[in-house]
């Protein structure tokens, strides 16, 4: 059952991070300060975390609008557990939030990752994602960032 998120979910999300993603103690210390930030905020800006329980966490996304745009909304965290991957969890996460930005009058979704993730890449691609950019060396030498899109509404 996919639903907001709950303060009680932070320590089931760090572990799906560490366990879906292979985040790093600086990034999971990162992860658990923004988590903190979003629940401790009055969240004007319209963000919003999701959880799919199913006898505990098995997937989470977090999505924000992008600054100083008309409907252009970020994903900035997609994390389906392992040994859920392949199932469609993350397929029906991606289309939930889908369906919230419509709802809110979003027209264009982006997401980014790595140029070497390629199962995510195919993911995001299975989903109707376009590879819109890709920035050489973002992350560090070697490490690229792609950027997909999707048109969710009009004008896009």
């Amino acid at each position: 059952m996919i639903r907001p998120t709950v303060p009680n979910d932070t320590n089931a999300l760090l572990a799906l991070a560490n366990a879906a993603i292979g985040f790093e103690p600086n990034e999971l210390e990162e992860l658990s300060k923004m988590l903190t930030d979003y629940f401790n905020s009055e969240n004007e800006s319209g963000d919003f975390w999701l959880t799919d329980d199913d006898n505990g966490v098995v997937a989470a996304a977090y999505c924000a609008p992008e600054k100083m745009t008309n409907g252009t909304w970020n994903l900035l965290f997609l994390a389906v557990r392992p040994d859920r991957q392949g199932q469609g969890c993350g397929t029906a996460m991606i289309r939930y939030v889908e369906q919230i930005l419509r709802e809110r009058g979003g027209r264009l979704l982006l997401i980014e990752t790595l140029a070497s993730f390629e199962r995510t890449r195919e993911f995001y691609c299975k989903c109707g994602y376009e590879e819109e950019a890709r920035i050489r060396d973002f992350y560090e030498a070697g490490y690229d960032k792609i950027v997909y899109r999707k048109v969710l509404g009009d004008g896009g």
